[in-house]
């Protein structure tokens, strides 16, 4: 599963809970500044993409015609571009490995700002963060799927997109998330 924006607050909400909830971890300064520092850290990662997606687009406008001609498909070339640019953005493609890096960069900064104290391996820690992401990545489709039959099952039609039907997704998408305990 890609990582979106409005994902940030959910993760890092279900990283904190299941940080919370360890035998092994307190956290001294509480549950809300370990869902700050969270979503700060996978906010940034969720930029170096987006800039590196606009990299791609300026350079698939650029040679517009060329694809024409060519008669390549987009999707496909975009992939392959975003792969080739990758590194140059510090963005990790294999979704697991990106999740394993995430993971690292925010027990780093959870422990240098004392956000998080633990008396086990750090490779414990990371575990019940990495965990946390590939939880919330398997549930995101079951999770999505049921959010969109409820958005449409409505009486009152709200068209995908809208600030209207953001508004009602989030909301119900995180009543299903509350139901899974997942936040």
């Amino acid at each position: 599963m890609r990582l979106r924006p409005k994902h940030s607050q959910f993760i890092a909400s279900k990283i904190a809970r299941d940080l919370a909830n360890s035998t092994f971890i307190t956290l001294p300064k509480g549950k809300d500044r370990v869902v700050e520092v969270t979503k700060m850290v996978i906010d940034e990662n969720l930029e170096r993409e987006k800039k590196l997606d606009a990299k791609v687009k300026e350079l698939m406008e650029a040679n517009e015609e060329e694809i024409a001609i060519q008669h390549v498909k987009e999707r496909e070339l975009f992939f392959m571009i975003k792969k080739r640019l990758a590194p140059e953005y510090d963005v990790i493609m294999d979704y697991d490995e990106r999740y394993t890096e995430v993971s690292h960069t925010i027990l780093n900064e959870l422990y240098e700002n004392y956000l998080i104290d633990y008396d086990v391996n750090d490779n414990q820690v990371r575990n019940v963060i990495f965990k946390s992401f590939r939880e919330f990545a398997k549930s995101y489709d079951e999770i999505d799927d049921i959010v969109y039959n409820k958005i449409r099952d409505m009486k009152k039609e709200y068209i995908p997109g809208s600030i209207e039907y953001d508004l009602i997704y989030n909301k119900l998408y995180e009543e299903e998330l509350i139901k899974r305990g997942m936040i």
